[in-house]
């Protein structure tokens, strides 16, 4: 290679170096910029989503204080249309559905001890449009029910109670028993050969009549149904002995002289029937039972929701309508706020589990 030959190559490297170096500094400027530039959007997507976490927040609220803002509101009764729950639910809500001007769909949803509907609302939107009006059997489905479909404590959140409702014991008239002593005679003299039944197996009307079996040392044969209507017919037929009856729907019976009341399983008596004795008046300590009719949504329901269910509630028991129907039924208003009926309800799971226990129910 000649000199001028070399002298070329090295300024060819030379300028190659220079080039290499240039765009080192050019990468690195880019480089500058790229970090800056992703600097930017990290911090825009930290506002971003800060933004979007907010209005998610506040969205909630807004959307609770709007309710309710389309319709139909659906309640779902757990049981047969005809029942206690039934007319009670049937009856609060008509008035409620006037105070907030929406519609309100009653659908029943019978069986397996109320869980079928009580599932069916539990696993609903969250948005005060699905409700749930059950009685108090509710609280026996953690004892009586070893794989539910719902966990009644977790899945649902109360909203308040409805009525309390007075069961009263009810056989054939045709049997002719003057009293309540001369009926339990009767089953004392065939041991094992009383039939009773009730709307469900673990219900409130079947955990009263065990509670008023143990009390009165009776044994017999237990027959479950799917809903009052069924077991009163069957009561009226002399095909079972007796049913602790809710009095709502045991009343019209009554007063035609197709049933015959022996006693009441509340604490005290029944204000439609102050002539029918409770169990306790008539000298079987420890047999009396509380029914209970009240209204859940699923757990996640806002409480801006809940609280406002729960006021409407408590608004229409106070209506003179349904309060004067509620009296010809036999039952009593229940007003409660959401978290005290909450708490009621949480304290009769641990009652009922006892006395399932006592009774030997076993879980299914």
């Amino acid at each position: 290679m000649n000199l001028a030959a070399a002298i070329v190559c090295r300024k060819g490297r030379t300028r190659q170096r220079s080039s290499l170096g240039d765009f080192a500094q050019r990468s690195e400027g880019i480089g500058s910029r790229s970090r800056i530039d992703s600097g930017r959007f990290f911090a825009f997507a930290l506002i971003a989503s800060a933004l979007a976490t907010l209005l998610s927040v506040n969205s909630t609220p807004a959307q609770a204080q709007a309710w309710p803002t389309r319709q139909p509101i659906r309640v779902i009764v757990p049981l047969t249309a005809g029942s206690a729950i039934d007319i009670v639910g049937r009856l609060v809500f008509s008035e409620i559905s006037n105070q907030i001007g929406q519609t309100v769909v009653i659908e029943n949803r019978a069986g397996a001890s109320q869980t079928i509907g009580a599932a069916a609302v539990a696993k609903a939107d969250p948005d005060g449009y699905t409700i749930l009006v059950a009685g108090s059997a509710l609280a026996v489905v953690p004892s009586t029910i070893a794989s539910p479909p719902l966990n009644v404590q977790a899945d649902l959140t109360a909203v308040g109670a409805l009525a309390n409702v007075p069961l009263v014991l009810v056989v054939q008239p045709a049997k002719r028993y003057q009293a309540i002593h001369e009926f339990v005679a009767a089953a004392k003299a065939k041991p094992g050969g009383m039939t009773y039944g009730s709307g469900g197996r673990g219900d409130a009307t079947h955990l009263a009549a065990e509670r008023f079996r143990l009390a009165a040392g009776l044994e017999g044969l237990y027959v479950p149904f799917r809903g009052a209507p069924e077991v009163l017919t069957e009561v009226m037929a002399g095909r079972l002995d007796f049913y602790m009856a809710p009095i709502s729907p045991a009343m019209p019976l009554l007063a035609g002289r197709q049933l015959q009341a022996l006693a009441v399983a509340s604490a005290t008596r029944a204000s439609a029937l102050p002539e029918i004795p409770t169990t306790t008046e008539a000298g079987f300590t420890n047999s009396e039972y509380e029914f209970w009719v009240g209204a859940f949504a699923p757990a996640a329901t806002p409480r801006l929701i809940v609280d406002r269910l729960n006021r409407e509630i408590i608004r229409a028991l106070d209506s003179p309508g349904v309060r004067d129907r509620l009296r010809d039924m036999g039952a009593s208003p229940m007003p409660m706020s959401a978290q005290a009926f909450g708490e009621q309800f949480k304290r009769e799971i641990d009652v009922n589990a006892g006395l399932v226990k006592a009774v030997g129910l076993q879980t299914n």
